[in-house]
């Protein structure tokens, strides 16, 4: 079970890795496309990579007390086993896509 869980992650990190970067679209195709399969379509974490590997969810009090900064340089350079998007994305999909976390807070 561990071992399927783990082959699981990796293949979800190598697809994260490979998936070129949108040149256009909205931060909530972006989101669905890079973000949902961790942090959930709804940004609550509750999907079982998300339990896996532990990922908060974004109305976590932590989250919520996070700068735009913060989630603009998590996205960007990564974060534990978050991957990197610099290169992948543009600052500005970035930008909206912090933006756009900010509505799932709500």
């Amino acid at each position: 079970m561990i071992q399927t869980i783990r082959a699981a992650a990796l293949i979800l990190l190598a697809a994260c890795l490979v998936t070129p970067a949108f040149a256009q679209g909205s931060a909530a195709d972006t989101y669905k496309a890079k973000c949902a399969s961790c942090h959930g379509p709804d940004g609550l974490a509750a999907t079982p990579m998300a339990k896996a590997m532990k990922v908060l969810s974004f109305k976590a009090p932590e989250m919520i007390k996070a700068t735009d900064a913060a989630f603009i340089a998590s996205t960007t350079d990564g974060k534990g086993k978050m991957p990197a998007y610099k290169g992948k994305l543009t600052d500005a999909q970035i930008k909206d896509l912090v933006a756009y976390i900010r509505t799932l807070q709500k």
